[in-house]
């Protein structure tokens, strides 16, 4: 059942030949007490115009106007250009209609009809309050769906985020497992090392205790002195002792590179620094290269050619997640082996990294899609599409723009700009 339908009341119709005084009267009866106009119908019934109580109140308000007109047929005052909509028609087509063609100030209502016959009446102000509740309910609905997808939209970059950061973190583990490795073996050479020297130590002090007792024969020194030999035999201090200062070195060697590593990591997240702060941008490139080292190390070599640069204030750890989504989109793009050109500079209002590199390229019809949520030019399973509008978004939100040029074949060229004052504001991306 049509919505629209709910609206109709059976409210009595006239023929255009009936009397204004009979209409008069029937408006006057207790169930047209809340009706504003009624309709007019052909012997088909047809509606063929309407007449309003504000017609009637016109009519006899007049001088003898029931006498001079109260006699006359409907059809002489009646509204020919009628307000009526088909009983089928959807609920938001027919309250636009309606709106659309109604009188103001308000003094009819409306005719329903059905097959183009009458079928009754309906309040014009009942069908817009319908509709207001409609909208409103419209309104929550909407609400909810964008509650729903500003939701999504945060799990999805929560997870692009999540995706990066266990990417980061497999690499700056590969990263110290390399050094930690061979601080092990050392370890464990000097562990050798101490056991030997701790038996022969052991044989010394035999030695020394059978020297000082009173009951010690010949024999018994000889024996101490040959099993210290025995200890001692094939090994050459003074090579062990140039062994072990090596190992010593190498070892402190291991231990500063993971310390570079976890500093390194802690500068990349700043996590023990304000949201912002006055940073170098060349500080973040090389964070961000230190993180990304086991991605590049393999296949790319990196060239940098970075200028002095002013601080900006910005939100470190954002733009290193921005230049770590740069270098390893660069890593990804080289099929085998390329370079990586970071450049950076300066002018009077800005700031600028170039990210180049010698990969595969991007189609034409791909660059202007590039910063779009999920639109990926990698292999399924690659990549989710959200890393450079992650990007994108933590650009713009620091005042700043992302550029890109490529050529399929050649490879790949992204240019930030960042304002070297502070943007007017600037937020977390969720």
């Amino acid at each position: 059942m049509s919505a629209l339908r709910a609206f109709a009341v059976p409210l009595p119709a006239f023929h255009p030949d009936d009397t204004i005084n009979a209409v008069a009267e029937r408006f006057l009866q207790p169930d047209l007490a809340k009706a504003l106009s009624l309709a007019v119908v052909d012997a088909e019934g047809v509606p063929v115009g309407m007449i309003s109580r504000h017609q009637l109140n016109d009519i006899f308000m007049k001088k003898f106007g029931r006498d001079l007109f109260g006699a006359r047929p409907v059809r002489d005052f009646m509204r020919t250009e009628i307000l009526a909509v088909d009983a089928d028609r959807p609920l938001a087509e027919a309250a636009a209609f309606i709106t659309a063609h109604m009188q103001f100030p308000l003094s009819e209502d409306f005719i329903l009809t059905e097959n183009g016959r009458y079928l009754g009446m309906g309040a014009v102000l009942h069908l817009l309050g319908a509709m207001e509740q409609q909208m409103s309910r419209n309104v929550a609905d909407l609400n909810r769906a964008y509650s729903q997808l500003a939701s999504s939209q945060a799990q999805l970059v929560q997870s692009e985020k999540m995706a990066a950061l266990g990417q980061m973190v497999a690499g700056v583990a590969h990263e110290i497992n390399t050094p930690l490795g061979y601080v092990n073996n050392n370890i464990e050479m000097v562990r050798e090392f101490v056991a030997q020297m701790q038996l022969i130590l052991q044989g010394h002090e035999l030695l020394a205790s059978t020297l000082l007792s009173p009951t010690a024969t010949d024999v018994d020194i000889a024996e101490c002195l040959a099993s210290i030999d025995d200890m001692k035999a094939g090994l050459d201090f003074s090579q062990w002792f140039a062994d072990l200062d090596q190992l010593f070195n190498d070892t402190f060697y291991g231990v500063e590179q993971i310390s570079e590593l976890v500093t390194g990591l802690k500068d990349f997240s700043r996590l023990d620094q304000a949201p912002t702060d006055n940073v170098s941008l060349n500080e973040c490139v090389e964070s961000a290269l230190l993180i990304a080292r086991n991605t590049l190390k393999y296949k790319v070599e990196v060239l940098k050619r970075l200028e002095d640069l002013p601080k900006i204030r910005c939100a470190a750890s954002q733009i290193n997640q921005v230049l770590l989504n740069l270098f390893t989109n660069a890593a990804q793009a080289i099929r085998d082996t390329g370079y990586l050109l970071i450049k950076t500079w300066t002018d009077d209002r800005w700031v600028y990294v170039s990210v180049q590199d010698t990969g595969c390229g991007i189609p034409r019809e791909s660059l202007r899609r590039i910063f779009d949520p999920f639109y990926t030019t990698k292999p399924v399973g690659e990549g989710t599409g959200l890393g450079l509008s992650i990007s994108f978004k933590i650009i713009q939100q620091h005042g700043g723009a992302i550029r890109v040029a490529s050529e399929v074949g050649k490879g790949t060229r992204f240019v930030v700009s960042l304002p070297r004052t502070e943007p007017v504001s600037l937020s977390a991306v969720a």
